[in-house]
């Protein structure tokens, strides 16, 4: 049975359409521009070609740029004010509340960008934990780690915790551990993937029904990454 929800943040508990994450990936452009001496358009190729193997941009630059200062790192991509057109989301609200799991959140951005954007939407109460990159060692999803630490930490069993991200290799990273992962495709992008899906958070808990019911989710297969 499922007990406890894992819950991705950005583009997960809100609408990919609102634009948050555009303006994230444009200040990481930046910044990754800025530190390396290169243009935006090369950052583009080479954030593509070499930092596609990491969890994130950050992990990226730490372990193959010599880069050091994550503080300033998160100061910069995730600024006070971003969250500025999220706005508080009652439906969802009423969702969280009538749920009877546990709820977390394991995110790969700061727990600062995190409080915010879970008090813009108004549903800070909802979550037990916020389980942030932090807390990870700077080594966020999909390394193991990142999931098994946000799950002891929250006192979770792997067996009974769901895990709800947007990004498919995030929710593979998951199901390789052997738990049960639902991945969050609003626009219908990954239609060619066997994984358990959903369009909204609405659908989650007729999944969680069906889950339940038939004890397991449906196989995953390699992802690229």
């Amino acid at each position: 049975m499922i007990e406890a929800i894992l819950f991705d943040l950005d583009n997960t508990l809100y609408s990919e359409t609102n634009g948050m994450e555009k303006n994230v990936f444009e200040r990481l452009n930046l910044f990754v521009a800025d530190y390396l001496g290169l243009t935006a358009d090369e950052v583009t190729t080479i954030r593509r070609t070499e930092a596609r193997c990491y969890g994130t941009t950050l992990e990226w630059l730490m372990r193959e740029k010599g880069f050091t200062d994550s503080e300033t790192y998160f100061r910069v991509i995730h600024p006070e004010g971003e969250e500025a057109g999220l706005e508080p989301d009652f439906e969802l609200k009423n969702l969280l509340e009538a749920l009877p799991q546990k709820k977390a959140i394991l995110t790969n951005a700061p727990r600062e960008h995190a409080e915010r954007v879970l008090k813009a939407l108004g549903i800070s109460h909802c979550f037990c934990a916020i389980n942030d990159i932090r807390s990870s060692g700077l080594r966020g999803k999909p390394h193991a780690e990142a999931y098994m630490n946000a799950l002891a930490k929250n006192g979770f069993s792997l067996d009974s915790t769901i895990y709800v991200d947007d990004l498919p290799k995030y929710v593979k990273g998951y199901i390789d551990l052997g738990g049960k992962g639902i991945l969050k495709d609003e626009s219908g992008r990954f239609q060619n993937l066997a994984m358990p899906r959903i369009r909204s958070l609405h659908e989650l808990p007729a999944e969680i029904d069906r889950i339940n019911a038939t004890g397991s989710c449906y196989a995953c297969p390699k992802i690229p990454v």
